[in-house]
């Protein structure tokens, strides 16, 4: 068992309870995104036990962060809402560096290369200014709201797995995320089994994908999932606060995410070597 994984998947359940916030921005982070959709794909094949180790951690960690974090999410996005929203920031402008030592860009990158970063990028970027559907807080299943939460669900999980596509933010835009949040809150099982197969079910596809473009297009898809990591500044950044504490305070968990991410970088590169 892989146990480490746990702090990993507390991490990445963190992120994906941010609306804006990718858990693939994290995976990449943490260093573990090929592995993850390599178990992920391998966990629904015939030699699914050898994945095990790796995501039953991961799972456990997730799973607890969603449970017990979910009112403390609720809670920074209430009353710190920019603060934390600066923090994640940090933290995804902080794996742009990893990940261009991670394909070596100055190498591998061409002309079109950086094209795609800026198509994606600004693709993304117009996410910002989509209002979300109002939403109403949907507390009883029906036959036809479980159907949309189960495909709220796979689409949510697609983007997960995508570094710089929110699960959340897709969420909050197809009028859902409060359902999500209240369901992880109150413990309504009914509406989490119902988004948790959606869940499984884009997981399973497209992790599928993703390892078959990684695999056969690296460099072009890590300009893909960069221009996603750029154009996502752009969806999680606030604006600044006129408040003079609170733009300092902001700044100061900016800093803090940059900070997490280079040391995260570091701690699992210097792991891995040994």
């Amino acid at each position: 068992m892989q146990w480490r994984n746990l702090y990993r998947g507390f991490f990445m359940g963190v992120s994906d309870l941010i609306p804006g916030v990718s858990g693939g921005t994290i995976a990449l982070i943490l260093g573990i995104y090929d592995e993850l959709l390599q178990s992920i794909n391998g966990f629904f094949s015939k030699d699914w036990k050898r994945y095990i180790g790796f995501l039953l951690p991961l799972g456990i960690g997730m799973g607890a962060t969603f449970i017990f974090f979910s009112r403390v999410i609720e809670y920074l996005l209430k009353h710190y809402q920019v603060q934390t929203q600066f923090f994640f920031l940090g933290l995804i402008i902080g794996v742009l560096p990893l990940i261009g030592k991670q394909v070596n860009i100055k190498k591998n990158f061409t002309f079109v290369h950086y094209l795609m970063i800026i198509i994606v990028g600004g693709a993304v970027a117009s996410l910002a200014f989509i209002s979300p559907i109002e939403s109403i807080m949907i507390t009883k299943l029906t036959a036809t709201n479980a159907i949309g939460l189960f495909l709220a669900g796979w689409a949510g999980s697609m983007a997960m797995l995508l570094p710089g596509i929110s699960g959340s933010f897709i969420l909050l835009l197809l009028g859902v995320y409060s359902t999500v949040i209240g369901a992880l809150s109150n413990l309504n099982l009914p509406i989490i089994a119902v988004v948790g197969a959606g869940v499984v079910m884009g997981f399973i596809v497209s992790s599928r994908a993703i390892s078959h473009l990684l695999n056969h297009f690296r460099f072009v898809t890590f300009a893909v999932i960069m221009g996603l990591i750029t154009g996502s500044i752009f969806v999680v950044f606030p604006g600044l606060p006129s408040d003079g504490t609170v733009l300092v305070m902001s700044f100061l968990t900016l800093f803090i995410g940059l900070l997490v991410a280079s040391l995260f970088g570091s701690f699992e590169t210097s792991e891995d070597q040994h």
